[in-house]
């Protein structure tokens, strides 16, 4: 029988079909009303992950919103057609638990190679059955494929005031790809530090269980930062209810590594460094917390069993067991190493709590390491406070050092302590005499001479002014001396200073750089392209402490420069990209004679807004001769101060495409301004999206990139 159509069945019509492609049931008829009440069935849509030839893991978190706080009993269908017409796999009595959040993961064997399926998972409630979104994954290509293999290569996706326009982006492009290689800082752990995010009434986080946060101040603001695993939970719950993000998970397998925010920013194992080192942070079970929130919500296998069903989240070994580093191959030309370089490493090498006077390298070790004629001007005299003619010079450092402290926070005990620990042995001269000037006229002992005193290298000469602060230990520290220091604290240690991935990865990795694969290709969360700002030639910056060399950013790869080096020579030759983020930037350099790219952030304040404020933190204003060259002309002298330095846009999100062939292989940088990550373009056009974005190509050959 024929039936007019109307406006309204028209409409009718469209809903339906809509309804069948999200929740692909040809087979069945799915109304508005079905459709919706199924996706409060699976609030955070599904996922994949970890392709590999024959498996990939199959994620989705399913509550039933008739029986809160309890087990959810599901299926899982995987077909290759997204009708579902005929299965591949059948899963049934799935346990979505409460005690991992009814989130679950399944590891689906016995597929085919390179090879697009179609899943969705099923819950079953008095007899009618309720169906997630329909996600589509694909396998790796098999050893032998001589195929390209194409990435998406992405990185922190703050979420708060902020907007996945980039997502967006990729997901009108509907790029075919093998993967989605994530570098870290899936999540923020913080719900608003004034330091780096944006205050907002639409795209915030809240706790459900603040009691279990960790309360933070900066100056008037006070914000949380996650502590309990229900604090990390919400976070993922959070972000995953966001409509980009769930529509980039149902269309791509993801790989995913962690970086820092994911526990605690510039975290090392399981130490936080909020305090900045007026006090002991090592968290252990904040640690635990937020690796077993990760291992739930993100579809990662960590052990590598071959065997197909559900992956137990409270199986995975935490910290210090912990071990998420693991490889993936993607036919005959692509080994993807994907390291850790949180978990295994050490403190940063100037420690926050370090006293700028304490002298580390003294006459004796400069002499024996050949140093010491680059060290004979009176700014590196020191003398050893504990001598017996000192003893009123120590006693008043100690007084000023009490003072500083208690400002800074501490209590009267903690700054007592701290002193003792600090104000003694060998001190620089530059630093101690300074304090002394300070002092009221009527208390103030004469300057110590510097004429006849030996030389040292303190924490002063790398950068270190304050008691308690991350420049000159983390960010903006001096690059010459320090990499001197480095080099000392690496011999002396046995290498332990700089062991960031630790013994066991790093031999590891060096097993896997012998791979037959065409292209070894190294994921590391933090970037190895060294920053580095060259100012001595800048005539314009009156103050000559300032025109030096600096590295920006000690927190990333060139905080370890000795390990550093002897990772990329060992590197060289083997046909090695590395790709990296975290650093909030778009980098293509050759370090080494190895090929390194950084990626872009998703959404996370770029690294120029990032340096804009820490340099006029440290009381240089805009407009000065320090901002105009860190910050507003930061990619020239980023270039100036690195030659191997082939791309550099400090300024914009976006992501980045590698594909990797048999002869070359090509990186193309998906940039947007930082201007417009705080505009929700979803509610737009997409030719208005589209205009935003601009593309910048690369190939890289022989250990070297040209553009494209």
């Amino acid at each position: 029988m024929s039936q007019k159509l109307n406006r309204r069945t028209i409409l009718q019509s469209i809903v339906a079909v809509a309804a069948t492609t999200a929740f692909g049931c040809s087979d069945e008829e799915t109304t508005e009303e079905q459709a919706e009440a199924a996706r409060a069935y699976f609030p955070q849509s599904v996922a994949s992950g970890d392709p590999r030839p024959n498996s990939v893991v199959l994620w989705t978190r399913a509550v039933d919103p008739n029986h809160a706080n309890s087990d959810t009993t599901l299926s899982l269908e995987v077909s290759e057609d997204e009708s579902f017409g005929q299965l591949v796999v059948k899963l049934d009595g799935l346990k979505a638990l409460v005690e991992h959040d009814n989130a679950i993961k399944v590891k689906v064997t016995n597929l085919q190679p390179r090879k697009h399926y179609y899943y969705r998972f099923v819950f079953e409630h008095d007899g009618e059955r309720f169906l997630s979104p329909v996600g589509r994954t694909k396998t790796a290509p098999a050893a032998g494929d001589d195929v390209p293999v194409r990435f998406v290569v992405g990185n922190c996706q703050d979420y708060v005031g902020r907007y996945y326009n980039s997502w967006q982006r990729l997901l009108q492009l509907n790029t075919d790809l093998d993967a989605i290689v994530f570098l870290g800082d899936y999540i923020y752990e913080t719900t608003g530090d004034p330091a780096f995010q944006s205050a907002s009434t639409t795209r915030d986080v809240t706790f459900t269980e603040p009691d279990g946060a960790l309360v933070q101040r900066s100056g008037i603001f006070q914000y949380l930062a996650a502590a309990s695993l229900s604090n990390y939970r919400d976070l993922y719950k959070n972000l995953r209810s966001d409509p980009m993000m769930q529509k980039v998970h149902e269309r791509y397998a993801f790989i995913n590594v962690w970086d820092d925010h994911e526990f605690s920013d510039d975290c090392w194992g399981s130490n936080a460094t909020y305090e900045d080192g007026r006090r002991d942070e090592k968290q252990d079970e904040r640690r635990r917390n937020a690796e077993q929130a990760f291992f739930e919500y993100l579809p990662i296998d960590t052990s590598g069993a071959a065997a197909e069903g559900t992956i137990d989240p409270g199986s995975e070994p935490r910290y210090p067991d912990t071990r998420i580093y693991r490889d993936f191959d993607f036919g005959q030309h692509v080994k993807l190493i994907v390291t850790d370089y949180r978990t295994y490493r050490p403190d940063h090498l100037i420690p926050e709590d370090a006293y700028p006077a304490t002298v580390v390298m003294d006459a004796a070790v400069l002499t024996a390491l050949g140093a010491a004629p680059a060290f004979t001007s009176e700014l590196f005299a020191y003398v050893d406070i504990d001598a017996q003619q000192y003893a009123p010079y120590k006693g008043a450092l100690q007084q000023v050092y009490v003072a500083l402290a208690m400002q800074a926070g501490l209590s009267q005990a903690e700054a007592t302590a701290k002193a003792g620990t600090w104000v003694k042995g060998n001190l620089a001269l530059a630093y101690v005499n300074q304090v002394l000037a300070q002092l009221p006229e009527d208390v103030r002992p004469p300057p110590i001479p510097t004429a006849d005193a030996p030389r040292g290298l303190a924490y002063l000469h790398m950068g270190k002014q304050g008691l308690f602060d991350i420049r000159g230990t983390r960010y903006i520290v001096v690059k010459d001396t320090y990499d001197l220091y480095a080099q000392y604290r690496y011999a002396t240690s046995q290498k332990a200073s700089e062991n960031a991935w630790g013994t066991a990865q790093e031999t590891w990795v060096q097993e896997k750089l012998q791979a037959a694969n065409t292209w070894k290709v190294v994921v590391s969360s933090v970037s190895f392209t060294s920053l580095v700002w060259d100012l001595r030639a800048k005539a314009d910056i009156p103050d000559p402490s300032l025109r030096q060399r600096f590295y920006f950013n000690a927190d990333q790869w060139d905080g370890f420069p000795t390990k550093r080096r002897e990772l990329l020579a060992g590197m060289k030759d083997k046909n090695v990209i590395t790709l990296s983020g975290d650093i909030h930037a778009s980098y293509a350099s050759v370090e080494g004679g190895v090929p390194a790219l950084t990626g872009p952030a998703i959404s996370s304040g770029t690294v120029a807004e990032l340096a804009g404020t820490a340099v006029v933190g440290a009381g240089y204003a805009q407009g000065s001769a320090i901002y105009e060259h860190a910050v507003r002309n930061m990619d020239a002298t980023l270039k100036e101060g690195n030659p191997g330095l082939v791309f550099s846009n400090s300024e914009a999100h976006g992501f980045l495409v590698v594909e990797l062939r048999a002869n070359e292989a090509l990186a193309t940088y998906n940039l947007i301004p930082s201007s417009e990550v705080r505009k929700d373009y979803s509610l737009r056009s997409d030719g208005e999206l589209q205009r935003q974005f601009t593309t910048q190509a690369f190939r890289i050959q022989g250990g070297e990139i040209t553009p494209a």
